[in-house]
């Protein structure tokens, strides 16, 4: 089977740009090499909404976190923003002006944050790096007027399924906790690359082909096995009691919204949370910057 999703089926406003969207030829080492290339050399649009200053701040080989400060001295929410690329593209830069929009337009701070990439850095250093950005920004939640209760972490596609990963550490290592997490179309399930049945539609942007090359190359092992490590994969984690109230946002044609409608379902009844503080948003795409950090909001 090789079933094509039609144009009709998304939203109207995304049809022209998705039509012509080829699927990432990540397969091929050749041209992973040079997409990693091009990630490595994006750079960040100069021009920022009128009020928001930007820094970067180098906390390791390969790691880093973008600042995004609105102007004005007083006490604000936080955003730590995790960009995506299947575990083994991207940059940071990608979403820059995501991220200057969002602190402009909610009156936060935004940490957007670079880690290293697979297969070049396997699990768990993404992980640990995301955890050192964590840590940089309680350290200095004071001195940036950042209230450490209203922190919130959010992320996109693989950087979502990091996302849910880094709550799920910090959870366990018992210091202080995100206000909230916002999961936007989240890469949470390596047994969804493992699912055969999967390989012959060819789904907007990334393909279950390209999935199982991103979740193997962040494993180091291939997807689906019977036993991964600790926050490898945030949808094997049997005890979700205790996790921060929880956004996910996924449209209904994209190749993970089962696996984030089984994980949504699964914070509700096993966090014991009530269902208005854990939702899963269907369909159509908007801005994320229209909701405070934890309230909800879809995919930009």
């Amino acid at each position: 089977m090789n079933e094509r999703l039609r144009p009709s089926d998304l939203h109207p406003q995304l049809r022209p740009v998705f039509r012509f969207v080829p699927n990432p030829p990540v397969q091929h080492p050749l041209l992973l090499r040079l997409m990693q290339a091009g990630s490595a050399r994006m750079r960040a649009p100069r021009r920022l909404p009128e009020g928001i200053s930007c820094r970067f701040d180098r906390l390791g080989p390969g790691a880093g976190v973008h600042v995004f400060t609105p102007a004005g001295a007083r006490e604000r929410a936080g955003v730590l923003w995790i960009h995506g690329g299947g575990f083994i593209v991207g940059s940071a830069a990608q979403d820059h002006a995501r991220c200057a929009r969002l602190a402009k337009d909610l009156d936060v701070v935004v940490y957007s944050a670079e880690y290293r990439l697979a297969p070049g850095s396997p699990f768990p250093a993404a992980l640990d790096d995301l955890h050192g950005v964590w840590q940089y920004i309680l350290e200095r939640a004071g001195e940036s007027d950042v209230d450490p209760a209203r922190l919130a972490v959010a992320g996109q596609s693989a950087g979502g399924g990091l996302a849910a990963a880094l709550v799920q550490r910090i959870h366990d290592d018992g210091g202080r906790q995100p206000a909230a997490q916002w999961l936007f179309c989240p890469m949470l399930d390596d047994r969804t690359a493992a699912d055969r049945s999967l390989d012959g539609i060819r789904h907007y942007l990334w393909n279950n082909t390209s999935n199982a090359v991103g979740w193997s190359a962040y494993l180091g092992r291939e997807a689906g096995a019977q036993s991964v490590p600790d926050y490898g994969v945030p949808a094997r984690r049997e005890d979700l009691a205790g996790l921060p109230p929880a956004w996910i946002g996924v449209g209904d044609i994209e190749l993970f919204y089962e696996e984030d409608r089984r994980y949504a379902e699964r914070l509700v009844t096993r966090a014991c949370r009530p269902p208005s503080r854990s939702c899963l948003a269907l369909r159509t795409p908007s801005s994320p910057s229209s909701a405070a950090p934890a309230s909800s909001s879809t995919r930009g």
